[in-house]
């Protein structure tokens, strides 16, 4: 057993890309089609394994940019998923990486520098 056997570690990494969406229920400006130069942090979480890493960043990039993040990349989101907003594209990032078999503990999206939406996997009881 090594010393570090009872620790959870977490990578993170970071992507971006540019989309569109509309809100029609939306009292402002954002029920008008309008795009965002979106920022998104995914997390992964596990104990290290025998190279000393919980994941490969490189083959974790690859993976989340080429199964989930491109295909997004210069869309209009409506057409990925309903009612778009930050929260509901946060969680359905999750979902389509845990279908292609990426393990993701917890997603953050930026919509603006100042304003993100997080999910995050609820602790195994």
């Amino acid at each position: 057993m090594s010393e570090d056997d009872d620790l959870l570690v977490t990578v993170s990494q970071e992507f971006e890309f540019h989309a569109a969406h509309l809100l029609p229920w939306h009292p402002g400006k954002c029920a008008n089609l309008h795009g965002h130069s979106y920022r998104v942090q995914v997390d992964v979480e596990g104990a290290l394994d025998e190279r000393g890493i919980v994941v490969d960043f490189d083959e974790l990039a690859a993976m989340v940019w080429g199964e989930v993040i491109e295909p997004l990349d210069h869309t209009l989101l409506n057409d990925h998923l309903d009612n778009p907003t930050a929260e509901r594209l946060a969680i359905y990032i999750l979902r389509k990486a845990e279908a292609s078999g990426i393990n993701l503990s917890a997603v953050r999206v930026w919509e603006t520098a100042k304003s993100l939406a997080a999910v995050r996997r609820r602790a195994q009881e």
